[in-house]
């Protein structure tokens, strides 16, 4: 047994955890504290110095989230992970270590609406640009390219419109253009889709949505893929030259294969300082415990949900992958055979107002901004998410006007049919 590689199940359940040493407890304990205690004056000195691993101060490390970041790293095949307060704040600090002023990410144009104003407008206050590129056609991730890309983005399974991107053609394109592929992974998890198995660089989580799973607490997390070589041709001085910081220590020949996770953590959390609660910390890996479970149902219900509204006399459309004839049932089949994810959208003969009636009477769904809880949720995204996006956006992000979006949870499943339809009948 002691040569055989844990299951996922396994994994979700024991990855980065023993009992607490000095107590026994079998539940990863909540070390709800600012700081700890060092050894001497020298081990203080080594952990500072990045010469040694260990807890210094909370914002930058804490047991709790050590659980956590193993745990996820596992699971994602990674060589190491950090986790953050938000998924917001993951790729805050992800590109702070990629980016300088003028330089500039290619993006899909199919990304979470808060995703698409971070990039389009937060990011302008730091220099850093954005090109867009249609996830449909792969060409245009390389006509993007220019001198100045420093990494493309994508989401595995697209938010709101739960499309499946072709991962291993993009990440084609990021190699031949010497630059990191970063894959969002929030809606398919590591349970549907392991970015890294197909060419990714580095993942980021929303750790609020299905890896919590539970809609009570907010974290993100970043996991690096170790594939990258950050010192070729200088592109990432970051992580190639000496660190002032760090009394001349260069990060990728230090640390190797998880240099990038040690940058996010000694560089973006130590200064940015967006650090994930233990508690927090806490109540997502116990989320964690239940993932495959979970999102079995999940993907179960949204299969019979998007079958039940394809039939519906007032819907024009649904789109969910994992129906046969949709036009990414064969990425589907692909990258995400164990199910298409819980997030999709339809759209509504009466257009516009018809969406904003329907959130409007439902009951049983919950109409809020959130994805990936163990209830059923609803939103009309041109009404808020991509509200902020012209007509011709909202279309080409995949929220159009009559568009809704559904998280399906983990409910009976006739009951959700029974709530649409009277909604859709009102």
């Amino acid at each position: 047994m002691t040569d055989r590689v844990p299951g996922f199940s396994t994994l979700a359940v024991h990855a980065g955890a023993q009992p607490d040493p000095t107590t026994g407890a079998r539940a990863t304990p909540i070390y709800q504290t600012t700081s700890f205690v060092f050894n001497d004056a020298d081990h203080a000195a080594s952990l500072f110095g990045l010469q040694a691993f260990g807890n210094i101060y909370t914002r930058i490390g804490n047991p709790t989230n050590a659980v956590l970041e193993e745990r996820v790293a596992a699971l994602e095949g990674g060589t190491a992970a950090l986790a953050v307060a938000s998924g917001h704040a993951a790729q805050l600090v992800v590109l702070q270590q990629l980016m300088r002023p003028g330089d500039e990410i290619i993006a899909a144009r199919k990304l979470y609406g808060g995703s698409i104003n971070q990039f389009t407008h937060a990011f302008k206050a730091f220099g850093w640009n954005v090109a867009w590129a249609d996830p449909d056609d792969i060409a245009s991730f390389e006509r993007a390219v220019t001198p100045h890309t420093k990494a493309i983005f994508i989401e595995s399974i697209a938010n709101p419109s739960g499309s499946i991107t072709d991962i291993e053609a993009i990440a084609a394109v990021a190699r031949k253009a010497g630059v990191p592929l970063i894959v969002d992974n929030t809606l398919a998890s590591p349970y549907l889709i392991k970015p890294i198995d197909h060419g990714a660089d580095i993942v980021v989580h929303s750790l609020t949505k299905f890896l919590g799973g539970h809609g009570n607490s907010l974290g993100g997390i970043i996991v690096d893929a170790g594939t990258f070589d950050w010192a070729k041709d200088n592109k990432y001085p970051v992580l190639s030259e000496p660190r002032p910081e760090y009394h001349g220590i260069k990060l990728q020949e230090t640390f190797g294969n998880f240099a990038f996770a040690i940058a996010c953590r000694v560089l973006g959390l130590r200064d940015l300082g967006p650090a994930l609660s233990p508690f927090n910390a806490f109540m997502i890996l116990t989320g964690i415990e239940t993932l495959p479970l979970r999102m079995q149902k999940h993907c179960d219900n949204a299969k019979a949900v998007a079958e039940f509204l394809s039939g519906h006399a007032k819907v024009s459309a649904v789109n969910y992958a994992g129906l046969p004839g949709d036009k990414y049932n064969n990425l589907q089949r692909k990258y995400a055979p164990k199910g298409a994810g819980a997030v999709f959208t339809f759209s509504l003969k009466g257009g516009y107002e018809a969406g904003v009636n329907l959130v409007s009477n439902l009951k049983l769904f919950s109409h809020l901004a959130n994805v990936g809880d163990t209830r059923s949720l609803v939103i009309h995204p041109a009404s808020t998410t991509h509200s902020q996006l012209d007509d011709d956006a909202k279309v080409k992000s995949g929220a159009a006007p009559d568009v809704v979006r559904l998280s399906i949870g983990i409910e009976d499943k006739e009951d959700l049919f029974a709530d649409l339809d009277q909604a859709l009948n009102a």
